[in-house]
């Protein structure tokens, strides 16, 4: 147990824990009642409203209820919040799923993914109460405030995989300095892609970023590879596995394989990545020039990156990528923030007037996106990969980062004149619903939703003037572009969400599910 655990290594974290876990387990329970009220969830036969309720009916007959404000997106859930049930009330988010009378794989590992996630947020949560944070003055500082995790998931801290004390040690909300260790691999065993910093070579051999978790449980496995005496001190990002190196690579991050799962996946690097991360840089970027909108918002290219060779084939546990750092696209001054950051810290970053801020960050990240996205290019721009540059609290450029996630459209780019490069992923498609779930899943049902409901909660601003605020935007790129045929789809009734408790309930947990809630745009089209 979380306790038991602290009071062998950090006995000053009991008592704080103690006073954050309630609250922590709650917040859990939340969301997961959350997401059995929007999602298509196995085990849930009907939802319906009585009073200031909602009641969700169950396959074996029997209902669930609870209040009907804490199943919004980004609900302050009281700690005291439970669910009712035919047997009481519940509070462990364990005990919610387990009403639905699943007996699967999928639902095992979920019941123990929720139990995680509420300690690893109860830790969060403790480490953060012991004093108040300072103002974040870098970039770095900025990912680490952010406690709470996804804004949405049930299982938004869940690091299976990692101790306790592993968490303590890596997880970037505890503001450690991992020493990232050097695997020495000979160039006969290294595919590499790109071109990997000379400060990581060493002769003929390449010295590869390894993070001290996978030095310590999977580098065993492989007894013909060694790690270099020296390491690289580097403070970790908001996807933990990403990290800012300190000293003598400044200008790059460093990507890691970390065989844990943090929310819905494990973290290991895939050889489709490695290859594809440059190729997908070059494209983009071309295609922000010859857009015109390469001064609003500038994607951090994927450098190089490469894997160790295992029985002849890249080993996606032994691999690492370096990607431009988003200090190397700052001025003086300025400080880039995570927009996901922005709603975490209770819009601390933002100064001047809420609307005008939302107008002026729409006017940087909509044009951009929309239009690479009628060029065949679908961003994953959700709000731990899409940044605002920030100069005096106001917004100047905006920075993308991670092309793994995005979808092309060969049709479209041949449309403007590209051919799509061989790309060894499966990142291809010309589904116009796959590249809208792609760029507005995560644009609209995550950042702009997570920016209007802080601003609005913080701020006093009023949501509809918010949400005409970013429709403005979208209308006046969509009377612009002389291809609008995604103007209906942002601008539809509905605006897919991802259905994050589905596919971990799912036998293919990987593959993305979707659920579509009305969308706030459609009444100002």
């Amino acid at each position: 147990m979380l306790l038991d655990e602290l009071r062998r290594i950090r006995p000053d974290l009991v008592d704080p824990c103690t006073a954050a876990l309630p609250g922590a387990r709650a917040t859990v329970l939340g969301r997961l009642w959350g997401a059995l009220v929007r999602e298509p969830v196995p085990g849930v036969t009907g939802r319906r409203t009585a009073s200031d309720r909602l009641v969700i009916d169950l396959r074996d007959g029997g209902s669930l209820s609870a209040a009907r404000s804490c199943a919004r997106p980004f609900a302050e859930v009281p700690a005291d919040f439970t669910v009712s049930g035919p047997e009481g009330a519940i509070r462990e988010p364990a005990g919610l799923l387990a009403r639905l009378g699943l007996r699967t794989p999928a639902a095992e590992r979920l019941a123990a993914e929720l139990d995680n996630s509420v300690d690893n947020l109860t830790l969060a949560r403790a480490a953060h109460a012991l004093g108040p944070a300072a103002p974040p003055h870098d970039s770095a500082d900025a990912e680490q405030a952010v406690v709470e995790g996804h804004p949405q998931h049930p299982c938004c801290r869940t690091r299976t995989g990692m101790s306790v004390a592993d968490v303590l040690a890596y997880a970037p909300e505890h503001r450690p300095v991992v020493a990232l260790a050097l695997l020495r691999v000979p160039a006969e065993r290294w595919r590499g892609a790109g071109n990997w910093p000379r400060q990581l070579l060493d002769g003929d051999t390449v010295l590869v970023p390894l993070h001290p978790w996978q030095r310590d449980h999977v580098l065993g496995r492989h007894p013909g590879l060694a790690v270099a005496r020296e390491t690289v001190p580097a403070r970790p990002l908001l996807s933990l596995r990403t990290l800012l190196p300190l000293g003598d690579l400044s200008g790059y991050h460093l990507k890691t394989a970390l065989d844990v799962q943090l929310t819905n996946y494990r973290r290991t690097i895939s050889p489709a990545e490695v290859a594809d991360g440059p190729v997908l840089s070059d494209l983009v970027h071309t295609l922000l020039d010859k857009s015109g909108h390469g001064d609003r918002l500038r994607v951090l290219r994927e450098l190089g990156g490469g894997a160790v060779l295992v029985d002849g084939r890249p080993s996606a546990s032994l691999s690492a990528m370096v990607r431009e750092s988003t200090e190397s696209c700052l001025e003086s001054g300025e400080i880039a923030v995570p927009l996901t950051a922005v709603h975490a810290t209770g819009a601390a970053p933002v100064s001047g007037d809420p609307v005008r801020w939302l107008a002026d960050l729409a006017g940087l990240v909509l044009p951009p996106a929309l239009t690479l996205l009628s060029m065949g290019v679908a961003l994953e721009a959700h709000g731990q990969n899409t940044l605002v540059v920030l100069r005096a609290g106001r917004p100047v450029r905006v920075l993308y980062r991670d092309l793994d996630g995005v979808r092309v459209s060969p049709r479209r780019l041949a449309r403007c004149g590209f051919t799509l490069p061989p790309l060894l992923g499966n990142r291809a498609g010309d589904d116009p619903g796959a590249l809208h779930a792609k760029l507005f899943g995560g644009l609209v049902s995550g950042v702009f939703s997570e920016l209007v409901d802080v601003l609005a909660r913080t701020r006093g601003a009023d949501p509809r003037a918010l949400w005409e605020a970013v429709a403005a935007v979208g209308r006046e790129v969509y009377a612009g572009l002389p291809e609008n045929e995604d103007a209906a789809a942002f601008f539809g009734d509905t605006m897919p969400l991802k259905a994050t408790v589905a596919m971990r309930l799912s036998a293919n947990p990987g593959t993305a599910q979707w659920t579509y809630p009305p969308n706030p745009l459609a009444p100002r089209r």
